[in-house]
């Protein structure tokens, strides 16, 4: 099937890709947008884990406070290059995580992070919540699974859904930017206070 001018056009311009990857997809999805997209969107990812390994140790600290000061936000996001550092998408994505951070409150960047014995303990609170509401044994697992699943969505940065945008996680926002910036980029670590919370 021949691939029309229009059509990369079209292409390039929803995915920020360039026009020879744009062409190339177009042809691995014989002209099919969405698959053309899919494809795309998992050679970025590719892309974003191979850099996943370079050093990061520029960035910014991104400072942000909410309600009149009654939320504030520190948000540490590290590149390999003072170049990027300086780049309008690198100190966008900082704001926009430190806006996530302030609205969905999360305790953790990524699943690794949460504490296997915390992971244990609310797996063992689905179990016994599962058991009082009477479901049967079989379905226990799969019930115990989704109730994890819920609590890494809630509390993990990179898992939570974006608040512009519910299409995607912040793990997918993330990913445009590694690609598009062509750099490792770590989120080093946030913390976030709340007007009269207490300290643990």
């Amino acid at each position: 099937m021949a691939i029309t001018t229009e059509q990369i056009k079209q292409l390039r311009e929803a995915t920020g890709a360039g026009i020879l990857d744009c062409r190339k997809a177009l042809e691995q999805a014989d002209g099919n947008y969405e698959k053309a997209v899919d494809f795309l969107r998992e050679k970025g990812l590719a892309q974003a884990a191979k850099r996943s390994d370079r050093a990061a140790s520029e960035g910014i600290i991104e400072v942000y406070s909410h309600g009149k000061g009654r939320v504030a936000v520190v948000v540490e996001l590290n590149c390999e290059s003072d170049f990027v550092a300086r780049e309008e998408s690198f100190r966008n994505l900082a704001h926009e995580l430190a806006l996530q951070i302030a609205a969905s409150a999360p305790q953790w960047v990524k699943e690794e992070d949460i504490p296997a014995d915390l992971l244990q303990r609310e797996t063992d609170i689905a179990t016994a919540r599962a058991r009082e509401e009477g479901k049967a044994e079989a379905v226990l697992p799969r019930i115990v699974e989704g109730a994890i699943k819920k609590f890494k969505d809630e509390n993990v940065l990179m898992r939570q859904k974006y608040i512009r945008d519910e299409s995607i996680t912040i793990q997918d926002l993330f990913n445009g930017v590694v690609v598009a910036l062509k750099e490792n980029i770590v989120v080093r670590r946030f913390v976030r206070w709340e007007l009269g919370e207490s300290s643990n």
